[in-house]
């Protein structure tokens, strides 16, 4: 069963959308668009509801995303932190923009979170 919800923001030529669906016990929150300081807090209020949730796993998609700064892997290694007093229920799956992964790998964070390829 899924059910889905979420928000998507505009902010000025920048689109950035945030949304969360249950599959089979898991949740899955996948984001789109531009992560960074002005929208990490849509991300964190939903990746809490996830976790306050009786889910299994929480999967947090980076596929759409486009742009990712330090701010956003700061809250990712806060994620990461969470996860690990709350069950270790987070997998992150890598996005496909490579100046996603780039950000990733230069801030060594590839090394610390719990990516599912």
């Amino acid at each position: 069963m899924s059910q889905g919800q979420g928000e998507a923001l505009e902010l000025g030529d920048r689109r950035f959308a945030v949304r969360s669906e249950r599959i089979n016990g898991s949740e899955q929150v996948r984001v789109a668009g531009e992560m960074d300081l002005s929208v990490i807090g849509l991300v964190d209020r939903e990746m809490e509801r996830a976790e306050a949730s009786d889910a299994t796993r929480i999967v947090l998609n980076l596929d759409e995303l486009e742009f990712m700064d330090a701010s956003g892997i700061r809250l990712l290694l806060h994620l990461n932190d969470r996860s690990r007093s709350n069950g270790q229920r987070l997998r992150i799956t890598r996005g496909a923009a490579p100046q996603v992964q780039r950000v990733i790998e230069l801030t060594g964070a590839a090394e610390l979170l719990p990516f599912e390829d």
